[in-house]
């Protein structure tokens, strides 16, 4: 259940430090965060369905 949440976490960290590191704005900053935030979250979500159903 945490992957996600997870993904989510680290997603939107790294997105931020990744638009800091190239001199990214706050908005900057924020769109990064949030779009890697989603990706991450997704594949956190693909990795806590294929855990769920090789366990059953």
């Amino acid at each position: 259940m945490i992957f996600p949440l997870t993904g989510i976490l680290i997603g939107a960290i790294t997105g931020a430090f990744m638009a800091k590191r190239r001199g990214g704005k706050p908005a900057d900053m924020a769109q990064w965060a949030a779009s890697l935030g989603l990706i991450c979250g997704i594949i956190g979500l693909f990795l806590l369905v294929f855990i769920e159903r090789s366990y059953s």
